[in-house]
């Protein structure tokens, strides 16, 4: 089957994903004869044919419900009603699947067998973080979200390591590449799914890197916003991959081409692409990694009205967030002059900081390339934003919360504000959605804002904070998940959320501490010969009062980046009542 059509139906007007752009190989074998065959092509049937195709055409709307072409097979069950089938798989040619359907079951496993041994696989992988107390519901919520983290990415190579080019054409994973993944949500897996894919699977998370790099170098050079198989269909905002791989970087992850990567990235965000000029798919799905560049670095911002892309404010946001990253990596690769130039390029959201927006301290709003100011402006509105109004998209600045708090008058004034981000006029938590001036756990934009209250020194905070979501947001059952799950992102929080930690910045390694929500866990990924454990016995309690490292007295409200990539000991008491002292030293705040 030819396929693609990112969203299927949804796919944007037509400008870019409504095509096919992968090929799905299939071979089946059953346990008897057939009875019957026949195909079909949309509401047709040919009873005895053997060969359709068409039907599809990428129509929209309810013109497109039913269409499309197959066959069918149809078995006397007189004797034996179950019917068992084997089935194989490949992106890359019907040899393929047999071949992957030869290695992957054995040819006298039953179903039960190959149950027992997809069960077996998942307990192994779900081990690699052991908890232990709380309640069953809570046990249970947590480790959904990480098996709901861990379904990604997704493995597209053959069992003999050929995959689907980007370019069309089949390839082969790279010398010491174990196999080829894709289905990257890159805005929104950057944010949180891919901390933890490093974290505890640091091997898959360089493949994964290798694959990304793959297909940017079949594709002209330019790395997809979210690959789908084997297309680029450009979804979202801002240059992810950057951030991406500069953490995994920085989380130790090494098994692949770290300075062809790097070396490929840098060369996106200083050279402008035509792609970068172009309007097609936009907004949503605009073609260009790094769009409208060229007005972008002589502007130092994207203009609302220049940019090529899905909200000028947004793209300078993320861009500020993918150069700074970028910066660190540069940093680590001994690449000075590259490390100053983005890092400078990592504040860049300043220019998108107006002082003077409803005269509230400021607020991140959209500009003209001539430098005027779009208007009228609402904090409430979209405008300049990608699915997210600009009362969120405010706090995006997690590589300068301190010089964010500055534009905003000082530490106090930013966490005032921040309080009326979680709350309703009348105190009352305002944590669940639909509020577009408060916090929204169902999009990625402003997720990591209850860990801002550790960088302004107000960490107490950011417990309670996290402890009402974790609590009212998240549970079991249908309406376990805030919202779209965004292919492991918002169980990701959760399971960070739970274990007390959460990714700092991107392209580094430090996490911010908040209390626990289990007595006990233990972080032993794969590879790693030390296991990170977490104590905290009284974890019913949400307030810090004092943390300990290794055994060490901890005074900071983050932990850095070694701990996390080589393990320890973290040990926390917790407290009824917020410990106002505790991680509070303006000179040891989160930077």
């Amino acid at each position: 089957m030819l396929t693609g059509a990112f969203c299927g139906r949804r796919a944007n007007g037509g400008a870019n994903n409504r095509k096919t752009y992968y090929r799905l190989y299939f071979s089946a074998s059953f346990d008897r004869a057939f009875s019957t065959v026949g195909t079909w092509e949309n509401d047709r049937l040919s009873p005895g044919a053997t060969t359709a195709d068409g039907g599809e055409g990428y129509l929209t709307g309810a013109d497109r419900a039913g269409r499309g072409s197959g066959g069918y097979v149809g078995f006397d069950t007189a004797r034996d009603n179950d019917v068992r089938m084997r089935l194989g798989i490949s992106y890359v040619s019907l040899a393929g699947a047999e071949a992957n359907l030869r290695a992957e079951i054995a040819p006298r496993a039953s179903v039960a067998d190959v149950a027992a041994a997809g069960r077996a696989a998942w307990d192994r992988r779900l081990r690699a973080i052991r908890i232990s107390g709380g309640s069953e519901p809570r046990r249970t919520a947590f480790y959904t979200a990480l098996y709901h983290s861990l379904q990604q990415p997704n493995l597209i190579s053959d069992t003999d390591g050929r995959y689907p080019g980007m370019d069309g054409t089949p390839r082969r994973v790279e010398r010491g590449q174990t196999a080829q993944y894709s289905n990257f949500s890159g805005w929104d897996q950057y944010r949180a799914q891919v901390q933890l894919l490093a974290l505890l699977q640091p091997r898959v998370a360089g493949d994964f890197a290798q694959s990304l790099l793959n297909f940017a170098r079949q594709n002209g050079g330019v790395w997809d916003r979210w690959v789908h198989i084997s297309g680029a269909t450009h979804v979202m905002t801002g240059d992810p991959s950057a951030a991406t791989l500069a953490t995994f970087y920085a989380m130790g992850v090494r098994n692949f081409d770290a300075k062809g990567a790097f070396d490929s990235l840098y060369r996106q965000a200083t050279v402008p692409h035509p792609d970068g000029l172009s309007d097609k798919g936009c907004p949503g799905q605009c073609e260009g990694q790094r769009p409208g560049l060229a007005q972008y670095l002589e502007s130092r911002y994207a203009a609302q009205d220049a940019c090529h892309c899905w909200g000028g404010a947004a793209e300078t946001l993320e861009d500020s967030v993918a150069d700074d990253a970028l910066a660190r990596w540069a940093r680590l690769l001994g690449r000075t002059k590259e490390a100053d130039e983005l890092g400078a390029r990592g504040g860049y959201w300043r220019n998108v900081f107006h002082p003077q927006a409803t005269g509230a301290g400021g607020y991140i709003q959209a500009r003209n390339r001539d430098g005027s100011w779009v208007t009228p402006f609402d904090p409430a509105s979209d405008r300049g934003f990608a699915q997210g109004s600009a009362a969120t998209y405010t706090w995006m600045v997690p590589q300068d919360v301190q010089g964010l708090a500055e534009a905003m008058g000082g530490r106090d004034k930013a966490a005032a504000r921040l309080d009326g981000f979680f709350h309703k006029p009348d105190g009352s938590w305002s944590v669940r959605g639909g509020d577009p001036l408060r916090y929204d756990p169902t999009n990625e934009p402003g997720i990591h804002a209850p860990w801002l209250y550790n960088a302004l020194g107000q960490p107490w905070k950011t417990q309670e904070t996290v402890r009402q979501i974790v609590t009212t947001v998240y549970s079991t059952g249908q309406k376990g998940l805030p919202g779209n799950d965004d292919l492991g992102t918002m169980s990701a929080w959760y399971v960070f959320a739970a274990l007390g930690l959460y990714p700092q910045a991107l392209g580094r390694a430090e996490a911010l501490l908040t209390g626990p929500l289990f007595p006990h866990a233990e972080i032993a990924p794969a590879g790693q010969r030390r296991a990170l454990t977490i104590d905290a016995p009284d974890a019913s309690r949400p307030y810090v009062h004092a943390v300990r490292v290794d055994g060490r007295p901890h005074d900071t409200s983050w932990l850095d980046g070694s701990v996390v990539r080589q393990g320890g000991s973290l040990s926390f008491d917790l407290a009824d009542r917020p410990d106002t002292g505790w991680a509070t030293d303006p000179g040891r705040l989160p930077r």
